[in-house]
């Protein structure tokens, strides 16, 4: 009877390896497709588009001509519009997390808000552009400006930013909270000193991923009505811009007709993607800086 047992146990255990077998198989290949594919992906973009690039290109305005078309004006379009995003989504983030985890009575009410702010994270992009034309553009009647450019945008990344910095503060183990106490400090100053620096890697994570999904989102910009015509350079948050991402969607539509659009297209995907790189960069020499403070 025992050796029966034995062998059961044996065959189950020889099942639930080549089950395991079986499922590290499928993920890697998986794994391996993707990084393939974004892998084909990447050299092509470089091959297309790096020899286009050059001071020229970088410091000229959009032009209809391909060989004399620049994205100075798309840049400076980018970096108004963060201007706005990242203070907006930041201040209102972090303080709706702390709000929310260290001040807010659980319950009901809280609950509801806790779902609807889950449930906003992931709400295609294009909803939050309907809704900025709705609000910014038409009932406050901005137009089509870098302020409802950044205030939609800042709308589509808040609710991300909000649940990452949670997470983070959920973290920050408690006995740091309650030594602050047994010292005598209070409510704000233990969250000042004690739970936001420790928290602090975790916010940067998050706010960073989410202000890098802000400079590459197209949807809510196009159902905005950004345009990607010879425009002024933007100088302050009401003047008319365009963005990277946006120059590129055009290009790529007009590439049916010039040719050449692809190329610059590929030039400023390659633009975009080394912007993205110094970003995320920035933003994990800083969190390793603060992981090794606190």
């Amino acid at each position: 009877m025992k050796h029966v047992n034995r062998e059961q146990v044996q065959q189950k255990m020889n099942g639930r390896i080549l089950k395991n077998n079986i499922l590290k198989t499928i993920f890697f290949l998986s794994t391996l497709f993707g990084l393939v594919v974004l892998a084909i992906l990447i050299i092509r973009v470089i091959m297309q588009g790096v020899s286009w690039i050059n001071m020229d290109f970088l410091t000229n305005r959009l032009s209809t001509s391909p060989e004399q078309a620049g994205i100075m004006g798309a840049i400076l379009g980018t970096f108004w519009l963060m201007v706005v995003v990242i203070p907006v989504t930041l201040i209102l983030g972090v303080g709706t997390a702390i709000y929310l985890e260290l001040y807010a009575k659980k319950g009901r009410f809280h609950s509801f808000v806790q779902t609807n702010i889950a449930n906003l994270a992931g709400v295609p992009s294009i909803v939050y552009g309907i809704l900025g034309m709705t609000l910014f553009v038409r009932a406050l009647e901005f137009g089509n400006i870098v302020l409802a450019g950044g205030l939609t945008m800042s709308l589509l990344v808040l609710p991300i930013i909000i649940v990452a910095s949670q997470e983070a503060i959920r973290a920050v183990p408690q006995h740091l909270s309650e030594a602050s106490y047994g010292m005598g400090a209070t409510k704000w100053q233990t969250v000042k000193n004690i739970v936001l620096p420790a928290a602090l890697p975790g916010i940067l994570t998050g706010s960073i991923l989410s202000l890098s999904r802000a400079i590459g989102e197209t949807a809510p910009l196009v159902v905005l009505g950004i345009p990607a015509l010879l425009i002024p350079f933007p100088t302050g948050l009401f003047d008319k811009f365009t963005v990277l991402p946006m120059q590129v969607y055009y290009w790529t539509i007009d590439s049916s007709l010039v040719a050449e659009y692809a190329n610059l297209a590929a030039a400023t995907i390659i633009v975009l993607l080394v912007l993205l790189f110094i970003l995320n960069a920035t933003a994990i020499f800083i969190r390793n800086k603060f992981q090794k403070r606190y």
